[in-house]
């Protein structure tokens, strides 16, 4: 039988057009159905301003958030928190001190305090909240040094950040002309405040790793990437058995002969510097990586991984310390982690990884996970412990 004719309809004349065809006609409802949801929300009243606030604070508060930041380095800048040191006091003694004006003062100072840096109390003084305390640069879990390494420069790079995300390169290479390590070894005064922020941002985290990990089961520690010692004389001093190597290039090793001997551990603990993307120091039973993959891209993450495989022994373990990445940005999920993977992106050219990432990384440099481990006295960070491979 033959095909039954297909009809077309043709324009009646100037400015009429075909009906649509059966193929057209689910595609056209489908639009006309989402031009009318349009309309209707777009005609819908307004909620009521206190339930608009919510979702508007949220977003300004983003918007602001240079704000916060600033407040933060411009107090320390300023000294107030020394000025605060030893007990509460008014607007008008820390303007005197700092040499500002005192109305500007105390409007800076209740901004400073509803951030949950200090507390004013009813007679107008201005005190240190705990969190506030951590910015005064003479106590033992100061982050001053951190504060003021996370302005300047990083700032000026932080403004690349467009350019990081259209082309996944580094937005400081884009606005220094050169890569962070590089910049750094031309500015001693910049280096040494990034080796202070380091060491404030391990110094807790070291006494918590060595009561976490059984660092006790192994003869020899190898600290690659080690810097100043802080977290290996730390290890060392809670497991007297032990012995260690601090391993660092001669820049950022140059401290660790200091932290080994103040901690008078000269007898247990040597430093050897070098390029850990070449070779580490063999004759380890333990190899530690603690927030040294995070500052690099896989390729040299690679690199580095394979130094280590090429020193550790079959008996050997490997231990990564980093913030793992979620697998999903899920409502609960902390932000720390995700910031902090923008941060490594835009500064360094580096990544947080997942524990899948990370698995994958190690598994393509000679190694076999055998654990990870995420205990909340060392939070933000895991533990992933790895074996080699055998003839890999």
């Amino acid at each position: 039988m033959a095909e039954p004719e297909t009809v077309r309809a043709e324009p009646d004349g100037p400015g009429h057009t075909a009906p649509p065809t059966a193929d057209a006609q689910p595609a056209a409802r489908a639009q006309h159905a989402a031009d009318a949801q349009q309309t209707a929300q777009a005609q819908r009243p307004a909620a009521p301003h206190a339930e608009q606030f919510a979702s508007q604070e949220r977003i300004l508060g983003l918007v602001w958030g240079y704000m916060s930041s600033d407040i933060v380095d411009v107090a320390v800048r300023l000294g107030i928190p020394e000025q605060l040191a030893d007990g509460a006091h008014t607007a008008g003694d820390v303007a005197a001190a700092a040499g500002t004006d005192p109305v500007a003062t105390l409007r800076f100072l209740r901004a400073f305090a509803v951030l949950g840096l200090a507390e004013e109390t009813q007679d107008g003084r201005f005190a240190l909240t705990p969190a506030g305390r951590r910015l005064r640069p003479d106590v033992p879990d100061s982050l001053h040094a951190f504060v003021r390494q996370g302005s300047g420069v990083f700032r000026r790079a932080w403004a690349r950040l467009e350019h990081s995300v259209r082309t996944g390169e580094p937005g400081f290479d884009e606005e220094f002309g050169t890569d962070f390590f590089h910049h750094l070894a031309g500015q001693p005064e910049l280096a040494e405040t990034f080796a202070s922020s380091m060491r404030e941002a391990t110094r807790t985290l070291s006494t918590a790793l060595a009561e976490a990990y059984d660092f006790s089961a192994h003869g020899r520690v190898v600290d690659v990437g080690g810097a100043d010692g802080t977290l290996l004389t730390t290890v060392l001093g809670a497991h007297p058995g032990v012995h260690g190597v601090v391993f660092d290039s001669p820049a950022g090793g140059r401290d660790a002969p200091a932290t080994v001997r103040k901690a008078g551990l000269a007898g247990r603990c040597r430093v050897e510097t070098g390029d850990f993307f070449d070779a580490v120091p063999p004759g380890g039973d333990l190899y530690v990586l603690k927030s040294i993959l995070h500052d690099w891209s896989d390729e040299r993450s690679a690199r580095i991984l394979r130094s280590c495989r090429a020193a550790v022994p079959e008996h050997g373990r490997l231990l990564v310390v980093e913030v793992l990445l979620p697998e999903r940005a899920t409502p609960d999920a902390h932000p720390l982690a995700f910031l902090s993977d923008l941060y490594v992106l835009v500064n360094m050219g580096g990544r947080e990884r997942s524990a899948r990432d990370l698995d994958a990384l190690l598994t393509a440099t000679g190694f076999r996970t055998t654990r990870v481990a995420s205990p909340p006295a060392l939070a933000p960070f895991s533990l992933v412990e790895a074996v080699p491979v055998p003839d890999a």
